[in-house]
């Protein structure tokens, strides 16, 4: 009897040991928490309930141009992830380029969102140097007006849906897309930032624009910003030749496209009468690479497979 005893006293007793000592040693090993903490998980689970009812809404159609250059891939990055939030869109991205880069192709394939991506080159003498002031020549007009025409081309009249022209620069609150989804004509709001004030705008009596807050050119017959209209997908496909004008003087571009399409008191104030801000012209400031440029000389520069 005291044999049996001890005998299963001793199995008792190696067994905790072997179990106490595999306790201990897991304490050490990395957790397998994949699935828990992927962040695209998480946003998969977060987008299902915001995206209810999906097939019911007018498409809203972001349009944005865009250039090489160091922080384009960053720019990118922070606006598609952005746009991920906002149900039933689609992102028209129009590269100014001879052809489509890799980058961009390469950062679209991976962003879930639906996209079209097109090309269209300023012509060298609209554009831009190194050297010059953004404000010397406008940007991104053959690429909104090539956006333009793919719209014309591949939906119709019976297509509901709203085009905002969204730089790749700016910040974005997703309010302002819930704002626009419903755009009959031109739907306004103020911006962040812009003109050099702290914000410019309508100015709205009775759920009408009766006028601007603006401190430049002032007599601009839309004295807005690229990121403070959209106009509704059917009047723009009604007006088939309304288009930004590459001629425009400094300021005007907005309203070159603006004026064949609606009046001033035809336009739709949003964001709470126009009182809420929810989009700011951030711009993002350009990095210095003078480091980068002493290194590429000395054959030292940083790789150019590891993309930044």
């Amino acid at each position: 009897m005291r044999l049996k005893l001890r005998n299963i006293f001793l199995v008792y007793f190696v067994v905790s040991s072997a179990g106490l000592l595999y306790a201990l040693l897991q304490l050490g090993q990395q957790c397998d928490c994949t699935h828990q903490m992927n962040p695209i998980n998480d946003v998969r689970r977060r987008k299902a309930p915001h995206h209810r009812g999906v097939e019911n809404m007018p498409v809203i159609y972001v349009v944005t141009p865009t250039h090489t250059r160091p922080h384009q891939r960053a720019e990118l990055t922070r606006l598609s992830q952005t746009l991920l939030l906002v149900p039933a869109l689609h992102w028209i991205l129009v590269e100014d380029a001879a052809e489509r880069t890799t980058l961009v192709a390469d950062l679209l394939a991976k962003s879930e969102l639906q996209y079209t991506h097109l090309h269209m080159l300023t012509p060298p003498p609209m554009k831009l140097k190194d050297s010059d002031p953004n404000w010397l020549k406008p940007r991104g007009v053959e690429q909104r007006n090539e956006a333009l025409r793919w719209l014309r081309e591949n939906r119709s009249a019976k297509d509901q849906g709203v085009v905002y022209f969204a730089d790749d620069d700016n910040t974005y609150s997703i309010n302002i897309f819930k704002e626009m989804r419903n755009t009959q004509k031109v739907s306004v709001w103020p911006v962040g930032l812009v003109g050099g004030l702290r914000y410019e705008g309508p100015l709205v009596t009775g759920g009408k624009v009766v006028g601007f807050h603006t401190a430049w050119k002032t007599h601009r017959p839309f004295p807005i910003d690229m990121a403070g209209f959209a106009v509704s997908l059917q009047l723009l496909l009604s007006h088939p030749k309304a288009q930004f004008d590459l001629t425009a003087e400094r300021g005007f571009l907005e309203s070159s496209l603006l004026a064949p399409l609606v009046a001033v008191e035809e336009l739709e104030p949003k964001a709470d009468n126009c009182t809420k801000i929810w989009v700011w012209h951030t711009r993002t400031e350009k990095p210095k690479l003078k480091q980068e440029d002493l290194l590429e000389k000395q054959g030292k520069g940083s790789d150019p497979k590891i993309l930044v």
